[in-house]
């Protein structure tokens, strides 16, 4: 599924610019049947598609109206989750067309391959984040005329996947320094980088398009009618899975966005997932993420 997508979304910018809008949909087109049917929650989208440009790392998605366009010298972090009974794949990859961000894909490709190389049962994910800080910051890229050091994002990271559930509770550090947590047998992990031309930090941007229900967040009494039946909107077709205003677009719902700001600012019942973002405009971002589960890779 991540070659089909990534062929796709190549594919078609090379036939002439496109339209972010219309990639989120085509990405997303596999499963719009299923989202109509009561069969949502047992396979299908486990996360928005994501198609973050340039110096937005993730969580970007196109909300309605959104005229973006992707451009030549664009790089675009595409990612995307599906599920079977609740089992995720996490999947990440970065798109680009100019020849000169081959390298940094290649630092990027390497880290993630060293971090999965580590992963096995009774490993301490603080080494695997030593190991691939250090591939990582063994790569120069010179980006129009300029040399750059390759710095991973320290403060985003892989993480484990349980059933219903994207982020399981540990983490997977890229830099040394984290707590010496170990994998353990039956776990599920997305092992995933983030190089940086810049000071890999990022910071949360206001903008918003991600949702996602608190998993245990147990019962919250709601006395206004709208906000319930958007709960139980939420509830039927995406339960602890990510969506997208889109998604609800899809849904034929429409005049959520008091209710959904509601539930997410007032009542505890959503997490919002705002666009995360680097410091400066100029500074490129490359991600990429597989899952590891039981000595295996799953691509």
């Amino acid at each position: 599924m991540a070659g089909v997508a990534e062929a796709a979304t190549s594919g078609g910018h090379l036939n002439g610019d496109l339209d972010l809008d219309d990639r989120e949909e085509g990405a997303a087109s596999m499963n719009e049947e299923a989202m109509k049917k009561k069969r949502r929650k047992k396979n299908s989208l486990a996360f928005p598609t994501g198609c973050s440009l340039n110096n937005c790392v993730v969580h970007y998605t196109p909300n309605a109206g959104d005229t973006t366009v992707l451009q030549y010298d664009d790089i675009c972090k595409t990612d995307f989750r599906t599920h079977i009974s609740g089992r995720i794949i996490d999947c990440a990859f970065t798109v680009t067309f100019n020849l000169k961000y081959d390298t940094l894909l290649k630092a990027v490709k390497d880290a993630t391959n060293t971090g999965l190389k580590c992963a096995g049962i009774d490993v301490c994910l603080c080494d695997a984040g030593e190991a691939i800080q250090e591939v990582m910051e063994s790569c120069e890229v010179e980006i129009d005329g300029k040399t750059y050091q390759v710095k991973p994002i320290r403060n985003l990271n892989g993480h484990s996947i349980g059933p219903y559930r994207i982020h399981a509770g540990k983490t997977v550090p890229i830099v040394k320094g984290g707590e010496a947590t170990r994998m353990e047998e039956g776990e599920g992990y997305a092992i995933e980088t983030f190089g940086s031309t810049g000071k890999g930090v990022v910071h949360d941007d206001m903008e918003c398009s991600h949702y996602m229900k608190i998993f245990d967040v147990g019962h919250v009494p709601i006395r206004l009618p709208r906000t319930k039946y958007l709960l139980n909107v939420i509830n039927k077709n995406f339960g602890t899975l990510a969506f997208c205003r889109r998604c609800l677009d899809r849904l034929g719902e429409s005049k959520y966005l008091m209710a959904l700001k509601n539930k997410v600012l007032n009542l505890g019942i959503l997490n919002p997932n705002p666009k995360v973002l680097t410091t400066k405009e100029n500074h490129q971002v490359s991600p990429l993420s597989h899952n590891y589960l039981n000595g295996f890779l799953i691509l």
